[in-house]
């Protein structure tokens, strides 16, 4: 018998990023399934709520019937560890971790070792866990102590489209990432600021809202730069495939990723891909459809953009590369089919996997 799920997600399940999008696409798979999922949403101040926003997860929590299997997306269940030793024994949770929160950048030093402390012990209480690469599986056993057994691995699914024709005049790189410190592209800005000589165009497709202090310092970088002609902030885009189709080359220099859905996205349109090797960015992007770079090396980033743009033999060696990396995608179908399996074995046993 198929269980029924509360999803617990914090803030709008809407909002424009690869995580949201990651929890739209499950909740669209299980109910494709036959899963009824019930969708609790919890404050948009997660991972930092404050008393009240706290209080209102926990009744909203308690509301949830003895048994219940609960899926919590780790940006609300990283900070949700006082709730879980209230619940954990009367439901049956698993988190769902996209990457740790500590792990984000731009944290003091204080705040990151609460996160890690939060996460750590939230983690420890649910009976499985949901990640979206190997990398974090390995992260999460390793600096978290999660059993390998318990965690499952279900990647994110891609939907299939055309090749892009990638005969931008001038090249157009693209990159699609909110405007948030670890997507780094402070460094991709000064990457590019050495690259004035040759011909491009970068559009930045992300939102501002989560860090409109950083979006600011970047606009004002390019240009205090003068790069300002040549980078356009295009803010939020609902659908991404024009932007996909009219680009030449993906470029998102990250400091981590606990996946990185838009690399993928890229692959999929047949993108030769700029990117640092960091988190399970090497997971996604194969060396026959990339140069990946040190993280925060703003010169070898301009390096590796060289080449894409003056050696057009290893640009199209790269570019058939990101098509035949394409096929072998995974797609939404199995994504949730892979977490319907643990929902029937947590259901079913009450056990940790």
């Amino acid at each position: 018998m198929l269980p029924d799920l509360y999803f617990i997600i914090p803030g709008n399940l809407h909002t424009l990023t690869g995580g949201y999008a990651y929890d739209r696409e499950l909740i669209a798979g299980l109910q494709s399934l036959g899963i009824r999922v019930h969708h609790i949403t919890v404050s948009a101040r997660y991972p930092l709520p404050d008393a009240e926003a706290e209080a209102e997860t926990a009744r909203l929590i308690a509301a949830i019937p003895d048994n219940a299997v609960i899926l919590a997306d780790g940006l609300a269940y990283g900070a949700m560890d006082n709730i879980a030793r209230i619940e954990h024994q009367r439901l049956k949770i698993i988190a769902l971790c996209h990457h740790p929160l500590a792990f984000e950048s731009g944290l003091d030093t204080r705040l990151q070792s609460h996160l890690f402390k939060s996460e750590k012990a939230a983690l420890e209480l649910a009976r499985a866990v949901v990640v979206t690469s190997p990398a974090t599986a390995r992260l999460l056993s390793n600096a978290f102590g999660v059993a390998e057994n318990k965690i499952t691995v279900a990647l994110p699914g891609t939907q299939k489209q055309a090749f892009a024709p990638c005969m931008g005049h001038p090249p157009v790189l693209l990159t699609v990432a909110t405007l948030i410190q670890r997507k780094a592209h402070d460094v991709l800005i000064d990457a590019l600021s050495r690259l004035t000589y040759l011909d491009w165009s970068a559009r930045f497709v992300g939102g501002d809202q989560f860090d409109p202090e950083w979006a600011a310092f970047l606009k004002k970088r390019t240009e205090t730069l003068g790069l300002a002609e040549r980078i356009s902030f295009v803010g939020n885009v609902s659908d991404l495939n024009p932007e996909y189709a009219n680009a030449d080359v993906f470029v998102l220099p990250s400091r981590f990723e606990g996946y990185g859905m838009v690399f993928a996205e890229a692959l999929a349109a047949g993108l030769p891909i700029v990117a640092a090797r960091a988190g399970a960015v090497p997971d996604v992007v194969p060396e026959t459809a990339g140069m990946l770079i040190p993280p925060d090396d703003a010169t070898r980033l301009a390096f590796a953009l060289h080449t894409m743009l003056t050696e057009p033999q290893q640009y199209q060696a790269l570019r058939l590369g990101a098509q035949q990396a394409a096929a072998s995608l995974p797609d939404w179908q199995q994504s949730a089919a892979q977490v319907a399996d643990l929902l029937q074995t947590i259901n079913a046993t009450g056990q940790d996997t």
